[in-house]
């Protein structure tokens, strides 16, 4: 496993990290999931990420389950705050990042976070507000550093202006071979402000594992054909975008990696990515994506890409 420098921060990041929405606590069964974490750890994943909406609160309390035993030290932890929890509860107000993150602090079973992140912006408060709390929480102890979720360049910038308040080292954005939003505006923000992303859904929810084919349901046991998990991967299942699935299978071979491998690389190539968040429900998934990191495309194999995602 290979590590990188968070934006700004202290933190040395391993290249792929676990992410826990729709899976732990949720849509995969406990012991599985432990599987999964521990498995994370042998192949010298460190960073894990949750958020406090994933199964209102169910997947950071499985973390503290299965992180149990383990020196804090060993790992970091990234949770997030937006989303409602309640009917009275969302958003980024100073009482909602007070009451949300000792929250989440205490279903984590752990007296700080390594990264506290805004998983939207909150057009209802203002930034001024949310930076002040944030900053708050990091001179209290509890968050060591702050990040944000699917903002725009203009939010990001807004909130850098705020006078005398912790700086953002970190923006996690939807970001795979299938969606690269993200290049032409975050990115080049980002980077200009030591800001590194850690990027999500970067196998497309799976559509990038190969395992779907036009025309043919989807396999028993996977994502697609899961209740609790299947919806967001729809948008990733047309016959447009699995014809690229299928155009890239033969370049992974060429490259002696598996499609998801050959994905993870792929984002990896970018230097303003720290780091790409997976999502497993087996150890398997977690072993062979994890090998994606220290890999390096070739020249030929990035532009036999280009001219297929173009």
């Amino acid at each position: 496993m290979k590590y990188r420098k968070l934006g700004a921060s202290d933190l040395n990041v391993s290249e792929i990290a676990l992410g826990s929405w729709l899976t732990y606590g949720v849509g995969v069964e406990f012991e599985k999931g432990k599987a999964c974490v521990d498995a994370a750890f042998d192949a010298g994943i460190n960073f894990i990420d949750t958020s406090n909406v994933y199964g209102l609160g169910a997947a950071e309390t499985f973390l503290a389950k299965a992180l149990k035993g383990r020196p804090r030290s060993s790992y970091m932890l990234a949770t997030k705050l937006y989303f409602p929890m309640s009917d009275t509860d969302s958003g980024l107000s100073r009482a909602q990042v007070r009451k949300q993150l000792d929250a989440s602090l205490k279903r984590l079973g752990t007296d700080y976070v390594d990264l506290y992140q805004c998983h939207r912006y909150d057009e209802t408060v203002p930034v001024e507000e949310t930076m002040e709390a944030l900053t708050e929480a990091v001179r209290a102890g509890k968050a060591r550093w702050i990040g944000f979720s699917e903002w725009s360049p203009a939010q990001i910038v807004r909130a850098l202006r705020v006078p005398e308040t912790v700086r953002f080292v970190s923006s996690q954005p939807a970001y795979s071979m299938l969606w690269r939003a993200p290049e032409s505006a975050v990115f080049p923000v980002c980077a200009r402000e030591g800001i590194g992303q850690i990027v999500f859904s970067p196998l497309a929810q799976g559509a990038l594992s190969g395992k779907y084919k036009r025309g043919a349901p989807a396999p028993a046991g996977s994502r697609a054909a899961s209740e609790t998990m299947g919806g967001f991967i729809q948008r990733y299942l047309t016959d447009e975008k699995l014809a690229v699935v299928e155009r890239l299978k033969p370049i992974a071979a060429g490259a002696g990696l598996s499609l998801s491998q050959l994905a993870l690389a792929w984002i990896l190539r970018r230097p303003e990515v720290t780091a790409a968040i997976i999502g497993a429900s087996r150890p398997e998934q977690v072993v062979e994506n994890a090998a994606a990191s220290g890999k390096t495309l070739s020249p030929d194999v990035l532009k036999a890409i280009e001219e297929i995602l173009k």
